[in-house]
């Protein structure tokens, strides 16, 4: 699917942690190094970031880079200091407590890294809570839970409680709960990092099968850049509240904006992050050619040339828009360009 327009937009947005912080910012021109010498944290700064309808846009950065504090500033968890932020053409920054609360129950959708289940409540009503406090009636928000209990493959454990279950199922149950509004946008915040490493590249595989279903549009945070590259459309890099590059995991690795980004990515090989697509050669497929679709990575298509396949397909939105050749994935691999 190709993105669409831009669904979230943020323009100048600051978050700045002190005591009149809004006056000192306006003070200080918005110069961080006065705004630290003041002793007041600016934990995000100046951010400029759009992300368009039905991609997933990973925001990640190292611990105490202001992803999160970020993340929390787009949906007003947390206030930002100044700037703006709008959300299908509308600034949050002037939307009214009681709006945004509206906003949160039926348009947005958010899913943390610890689970906050209710224990003593059931899958099943753990599930509906969001649209209990909607105020739908019983019988439609139990057939709603259901549908996403089913969705997240957890069928058959609808009865049973949070204790009763593993940490990835636990994980699942708080993405069929956030997803039974049917929100627009879906914020994940470091969703999978509490879980071991089998059971989080699981989930992984589990939440690119739900994106392509349903094709929200997405903002995840992480500090993992092999799951920033296997789920992400776009990504946002940022160090000490500032983003520094944005663009495709290929171009961060291809083309680094800044040596921060350069020693980011230094230990990603480009077959992870070079995608079929911009490999491929306009064309007709031939018959019994082996087919990925033009999102899936060089690292991917590895099965069928070591196969013996000197060319594989390459489909997007169902239909065969092309071929990638082998040569062409040994010569960037040693060295050339995508």
């Amino acid at each position: 699917m190709t993105p669409g327009p831009d669904t979230l937009i943020c323009r100048n947005v600051w978050k700045v942690f002190g005591a009149r912080a809004a006056e000192h910012l306006a003070a200080a021109g918005q110069d961080a190094g006065r705004l630290a010498a003041l002793g007041l944290v600016p934990a995000v700064r100046a951010v400029d970031l759009t992300v368009r309808r039905g991609e997933i846009f990973v925001i990640m950065g190292l611990s105490g880079s202001g992803k999160s504090t970020l993340v929390r500033c787009l949906s007003r968890l947390i206030e930002p200091t100044a700037g703006e932020i709008l959300f299908n053409g509308q600034n949050l920054l002037t939307a009214s407590d009681a709006e945004m609360t509206q906003i949160r129950r039926h348009r947005m959708g958010m899913v943390f890294q610890h689970f906050a289940l209710l224990p003593h409540m059931t899958v099943l009503d753990n599930v509906a809570f969001p649209l209990e406090v909607q105020g739908m009636p019983r019988p439609a928000r139990e057939a709603r839970a259901e549908e996403m209990i089913t969705l997240v493959g957890l069928s058959g454990r609808e009865h049973a409680y949070p204790r009763q279950l593993s940490g990835g199922q636990q994980q699942r149950v708080g993405i069929a709960r956030s997803l039974a509004a049917e929100p627009e946008l879906w914020f994940l915040d470091e969703p999978f990092s509490a879980l071991d490493p089998l059971i989080r590249r699981e989930l992984q595989g589990e939440f690119m099968r739900l994106q392509s279903r349903l094709h929200k549009t997405i903002v995840f945070i992480t500090h993992d850049f092999d799951e920033a590259i296997r789920l992400a459309d776009r990504i946002a890099i940022m160090k000490d509240g500032a983003v520094v590059q944005v663009g495709t995991p290929q171009d961060l690795v291809l083309n680094p904006a800044t040596d921060y980004v350069r020693e980011f990515t230094r230990a990603v090989p480009k077959a992870k992050v070079v995608r079929l697509a911009s490999l491929v050669t306009p064309g007709p497929v031939p018959e019994g050619m082996p087919c990925l679709p033009a999102r899936a990575t060089v690292a991917e298509a590895g099965p069928s040339f070591l196969s013996g396949a000197a060319h594989v397909g390459v489909t997007e939105d169902g239909g065969a828009i092309g071929t990638v050749a082998r040569d062409d994935v040994i010569r960037l691999l040693l060295g050339g360009e995508a």
